[in-house]
């Protein structure tokens, strides 16, 4: 893949998929379409910049999921962060946001940082600061959209959420804007590495952790979570379609 359509066309055969087989993989699928819309759509519009940059940037990022996809579905072993999220795909009792956010925890805080870097290879990585910070952007908005209209497929999450304030907020406040920061200066550690597959091994093994964390939180939360599931749609493919109308989109 060269081209932002062609990712695109490779995302569509996935959500396609998904919707096929009822995989849960297909929540983060939609999500991540929408954001590579936008890009697609920036870059038209001329708003980064540099647009042709960005969609280097763009299809190397896409890429490391797509291939991670791809490894998974051929029975292969992808990093270990994406391997939890694509094991946790096969379980009814995660919600709706719980895949969403294992998605992004495993693409902007490993997969956003190597992409960066292979972006701007032998060049200075602060050059591209500005575009990374925006594709960051580009997803936190769609997280919100997700959030503000997440009572259509999850009629109870809205009522029962706030109760867990204060006594485990990391699925509630999985902060995109902590993982930019913290994927930047991994982007840089690994930019200047002299053994870049060992940053990756190191970072990966963390990013995992993590994501057992959004897999696994604490007792209370773990029971708001087990009411709020009850609730929820149980029809992956429905679940995925009301997603995409969730997500404002420009084709």
């Amino acid at each position: 893949m060269t081209s932002i359509q062609e990712v695109l066309n490779r995302l569509n055969n996935i959500a396609e998929e998904c919707e096929k087989n009822q995989s849960r993989i297909g929540y983060f699928t939609i999500l991540y379409r929408q954001v590579t819309r936008r890009v697609r759509d920036g870059i038209l519009a001329g708003e980064f910049e540099d647009n042709e940059r960005m969609e280097v940037l763009d299809v190397l990022f896409a890429k490391r999921f797509i291939d991670a996809y791809d490894q998974w579905k051929s029975g292969k072993d992808p990093t270990e962060s994406w391997k939890v999220t694509f094991e946790a795909s096969k379980n009814s009792k995660h919600l709706v946001l719980q895949h969403l956010f294992l998605g992004i925890n495993a693409h902007i805080n490993l997969d956003l940082g190597i992409a960066a870097s292979e972006t701007m290879k032998g060049k200075d990585l602060a050059g591209i600061k500005a575009d990374f910070d925006q594709i960051n952007s580009l997803l936190s908005e769609l997280v919100d959209d997700v959030k503000a209209n997440i009572s259509t497929v999850s009629p109870i999450f809205g009522w029962l959420i706030p109760l867990a304030k204060g006594k485990d907020e990391l699925l509630l406040n999985f902060s995109i804007q902590l993982a930019r920061d913290g994927a930047w200066k991994y982007a840089n550690e690994y930019h200047t590495s002299l053994d870049q597959p060992s940053e990756i091994e190191n970072r990966d093994k963390k990013i995992a952790e993590l994501a057992q964390k959004l897999i696994k939180p604490g007792k209370f939360l773990k029971f708001l979570i087990r009411i709020i599931g009850f609730a929820e749609w149980k029809s992956v493919s429905k679940t995925m379609n009301q997603l995409d109308l969730m997500l404002p989109k420009k084709d």
